[in-house]
């Protein structure tokens, strides 16, 4: 696969109604079509509603469409934010998977889509429940939409040069949306496209500083624990939780978007709190967030 002129070479092009302006895509995000499953019903949808769009759907079968060309706007994210950057249709690009989204217990041995088709739990389904999904019983993706969404990553990443990361709708909009669902093998597909430590971590380190040797703080959140996260972001992204009075040791200290964050280590592990819940505990300098 390849891209040429914002379009995918050899992919069905149907252009959407919904087309934006020009875009330069920095992210791509990973939807879940939450319809039904015959062939073409959701690229139909997608192409002709005023409401919506995307730029890609992705077939049971693996076949792919392109609705909307790479470098203009599609509206697949509606309210969002990615690293404290809001309206993610204005510099991503979406991909919808074919998927029913999450489903309701349909009676002994099914599950029950929002549009009311029941499913027999034998078809790769399974009930989950996660932090970031809830509860629900999500349908497994064909090995076909899997090869087809790693092959399209790749030719994206290869092609488009300002392309960095790859995020899903859960991520971009938490509590509101809840796909891909919970069998989506990401964190395989991002390592295998990205092939590198996640952006995320680099850009934390990159703008923030770090602080002197001997720094620590004691966690300051009476009846409950505080959580300590991968990088400085309220998005889903929590490694463990700090119990009350806890002293950490501090690496780092920076200020995103307007909130001051500290590095610490806890049980051998390096994640990012909010520092306004954690109190200076060492004799040395105090610490800084400039």
């Amino acid at each position: 696969m390849r891209i040429k002129n914002h379009k995918l070479v050899g992919a069905d092009y149907t252009p959407a109604r919904l087309i934006g302006g020009t875009i330069t895509p920095d992210i791509v995000i990973l939807h879940d079509t939450a319809g039904r499953l015959e062939k073409g019903n959701s690229a139909r949808y997608l192409a002709t509603t005023p409401k919506a769009s995307v730029h890609f759907v992705i077939e049971r079968d693996g076949t792919i469409v392109q609705l909307v060309p790479t470098n203009r706007r599609a509206g697949h994210a509606g309210q969002s934010s990615f690293h404290g950057r809001s309206d993610c249709n204005g510099f991503s690009i979406g991909i919808e998977i074919v998927n029913p989204g999450r489903m309701t217990a349909g009676g002994e041995g099914k599950a029950r889509a929002w549009w009311g088709e029941y499913f027999a739990l034998a078809e790769g389904i399974a009930e989950i429940t996660t932090p970031e999904h809830g509860h629900g019983f999500w349908m497994g993706y064909s090995p076909e939409q899997i090869t087809a969404v790693t092959a399209l990553l790749e030719a994206l990443f290869r092609d488009i040069e300002t392309l960095t990361d790859i995020t899903t709708h859960w991520y971009v909009s938490p509590g509101r949306k809840v796909d891909v669902n919970p069998l989506f093998p990401l964190e395989q597909i991002r390592a295998q496209i990205l092939g590198r430590d996640d952006p995320a971590i680099l850009a934390a380190d990159a703008e923030s500083a770090a602080v002197d040797h001997g720094e620590h703080v004691q966690i300051n959140t009476p009846g409950s624990a505080l959580n300590m996260r991968r990088w400085p972001s309220f998005n889903p992204n929590v490694i463990t939780a700090i119990p009350n009075e806890t002293v950490v040791p501090v690496l780092r200290a920076g200020v995103f978007n307007g909130r001051e964050w500290l590095c610490v280590i806890f049980n051998g592990q390096e994640g990012w709190i909010v520092a306004r819940y954690a109190d200076p505990v060492s004799t040395s300098s105090p610490i800084g967030f400039n």
